[in-house]
């Protein structure tokens, strides 16, 4: 069941996506190299317990830690370790938090140090997915707009691999609420999008092959073919004639751009579309 939300219920919520936001900026102050993932994951789990919320990923069906820190090839799900991020890293945190009885949940990738034209192309592509995605956001719409746009600029414009296993969501009192939204499809197929739906907007895309496997672990999802691969997500409100982003990129952006050991020339990467 797909459910809307009173506005004073879109307030709530945008609270928790903005206590994650919050969050994430911490996790860019303090990226460098020879931070650990599992560092990172004290610091993000003991940030929303200061902020009186409850880290939403812990003990969510038996997964152990605060965040899922994916680096390099792994697309999602990743646990957190203690080994140190090297230079040329590409590291994706996703959160979640529950702050009074509602879930945000999204997730930012960050360039350790020097890196390849080819992954700052990577990371400048999937950002500008998720933007078109949530562009198509609007009610009346159907959840399919969204998968076409995300779809048709990353593997149709720029010949990179869409992840099938693995979709966005629905958010709300749950942290995983119908409808799902894949970031692949055929624009007018799907659920249509009524006002004050809440969802979690979340391209996945591989640098080469779509194709994934999961770990013994049961989370940690890698590439098939071993290239990196890159994950963003922002909670987002459909809205009648533009969506309501309830998370904050910009306060991110604002410290990985002050951080030295993080790369931001990503945001004027030169295109490399196939």
């Amino acid at each position: 069941m797909i459910i809307q939300k009173t506005e004073a219920e879109v307030a709530l919520m945008k609270q928790s996506a903005m206590l994650v936001s919050k969050t994430l900026t911490e996790v860019a102050k303090m990226l460098k190299p020879g931070v650990t993932t599992l560092e990172i994951d004290r610091l993000c789990g003991t940030f929303v317990r200061d902020h009186k919320a409850i880290p939403s990923f812990l003990n969510y069906r038996g997964y152990p830690f605060n965040i899922c820190a994916s680096v390099n090839d792994v697309v999602v799900h990743g646990f957190p370790n203690n080994t140190g991020l090297r230079d040329g890293d590409l590291v994706s945190i996703d959160m979640g938090v529950i702050l009074n009885g509602w879930h945000g949940d999204h997730a930012y990738s960050f360039i350790i140090g020097e890196a390849d034209e080819a992954v700052l192309q990577l990371v400048r592509v999937t950002k500008e997915s998720l933007y078109k995605g949530i562009e198509k956001a609007v009610a009346n719409n159907r959840v399919g707009d969204i998968a076409f746009a995300i779809q048709d600029h990353t593997e149709r414009r720029h010949g990179y691999g869409v992840v099938r296993e693995l979709v966005g969501h629905g958010l709300g009192r749950s942290l995983h609420e119908d409808p799902q939204v894949p970031n692949y499809g055929k624009r007018g197929n799907g659920p249509r999008l009524k006002e004050n739906i809440v969802l979690a907007i979340e391209p996945m895309i591989n640098m080469g092959t779509k194709d994934v496997y999961t770990e013994d672990d049961g989370w940690t999802v890698r590439t098939r073919d071993g290239k990196p691969s890159c994950h963003f997500e922002h909670d987002v409100c459909v809205k009648r004639n533009k969506a309501l982003i309830l998370s904050d990129y910009s306060i991110i952006e604002a410290e990985e751009k002050a951080n030295p050991n993080l790369n931001t020339s990503y945001y004027n990467a030169v295109s490399l579309a196939v």
